[in-house]
């Protein structure tokens, strides 16, 4: 008898700043309605110097090790997936390792592949699983990114930070999956890339759409190849570097289906809506945005998608994309009421233009020059600055 793998638990994490999207089309001297109809994005999280993938990593999986019905000792195997490393070596899965307390005999390892890096984590574990290799373990693999571009560049408005913690492991609570029935798509382009010394990506923009678009062509044709109408799909969660891109991916997988533009945009509403509450408060997180796109979902309307499957698009700049399927799990309404998903969005202050222009200002110095945990919340996890050129981060006491 097989045994189903998929999540069992979630937890995302986000920093205790945005910049409202209104406010920097003031200042950029554009329309509102450019950034915030025209992206689909309200607000975009900023982090602080304190506020590094690896801390941000570590805050999404504290909450999950901590929820109800976890044993932080059955984890064997721990990835991260992440465009926004913080050393040439050392994975930040390393990093977790030790501020987590995490078994000596768990793998943990970090992949990259731009956006895609959570999914290829994510694709890892259920094959470990399902292939007996983890004996009985679970799998925590975690999404974590900060996505930075100029400041008065086009990308400005597409940035965003924050990180998604998946608890895979068999008989999962959320959501099952089926990993023998997913489609991959791949080839070598240049839409996106960010070179070694650099922390704000290089984007060609009108060429990553169409990247993302063709991606999704192959990818869905090939999971319904796959499937032959077997998997009816209830709701549908795709990458989402803004919510308008997940329009346009959605308009374009239903016309493969035979739909107009305007039958395709009547089921938008409730396919794809509920999947984009929460982009919508972080903007782009990279590697997490597909996992935080499935969030809101559960966060929504879990308890009615019950027993029904949820289609997933994954893309990943450079490029290559997965689309598969996920059924939630009887059950999961309940415990999506017990993770609090909404919680990080509480209690955010909102930066002015200035204060945001004076983060970002820091950021090529920062990693050499920060000293201490700034303003992180009680039980956060948060950078405090290098030790003899070594990476330092503490716990600030509940």
């Amino acid at each position: 008898m097989k045994i189903a793998v998929g999540i069992d638990s979630l937890g995302f994490a986000a920093p205790q700043g945005f910049l409202d999207l209104v406010d920097l089309a003031e200042a950029r001297g554009v329309p509102a309605g450019k950034y915030v109809d025209g992206l689909g994005v309200r607000r975009m999280a900023v982090a602080q110097p304190w506020e590094d993938p690896v801390a941000l990593a570590a805050n999404a999986a504290a909450r999950v090790l901590e929820g109800p019905g976890v044993d932080r000792e059955r984890i064997g195997l721990c990835v991260v997936g992440s465009e926004t490393a913080v050393d040439h070596s050392k994975p930040i899965a390393a990093f977790l390792h030790g501020l987590l307390g995490l078994p000596a005999q768990a793998r943990v390892y970090e992949t990259k592949h731009a956006c895609f890096g959570g999914t290829a984590g994510l694709f890892t574990a259920l094959d470990w699983i399902a292939s007996g290799s983890a004996r009985g373990r679970a799998a925590l693999v975690i999404c974590t990114d900060i996505a930075r571009y100029a400041l008065r560049s086009a990308g400005e408005p597409t940035q965003g930070a924050g990180a998604v913690a998946l608890l895979v492991r068999e008989r999962p609570r959320l959501v099952s999956f089926e990993p023998t029935e997913s489609a991959s798509w791949s080839r070598d382009v240049d839409d996106f890339w960010r070179p070694l010394d650099r922390k704000e990506a290089l984007v060609d923009g009108h060429l990553s759409v169409q990247c993302y678009l063709d991606a999704i062509s192959g990818a869905y044709r090939g999971w319904t190849e796959l499937t032959r109408g077997k998997v009816a799909l209830a709701r549908r969660c795709y990458h989402v570097p803004y919510g308008k891109m997940a329009l346009k991916a959605h308009r374009h997988v239903r016309a493969l289906d035979g739909l107009s533009e305007a039958e395709a945009d009547a089921t938008f509403a409730r396919e794809v809506a509920p999947s984009l509450a929460m982009p919508a408060e972080l903007g782009n997180i990279y590697t997490g945005s597909l996992y935080l796109a499935l969030a809101s979902l559960l966060r929504a309307e879990a308890a009615s998608l019950e027993g029904q499957h949820v289609g997933h698009f994954s893309y990943g700049s450079g490029c290559t994309a997965e689309f598969f399927a996920g059924r939630v799990v009887e059950g999961a309404g309940a415990l999506c009421a017990l993770l609090e998903l909404g919680q990080p969005l509480e209690h955010r202050k909102r930066y002015t233009v200035a204060e945001y222009e004076a983060i970002r200002g820091g950021d090529a110095t920062a990693d050499r020059t920060w000293r201490g945990s700034g303003a992180a919340r009680p039980g956060e996890f948060a950078f405090v600055g290098l030790e003899k050129e070594a990476r330092r981060y503490q716990r600030v006491p509940k």
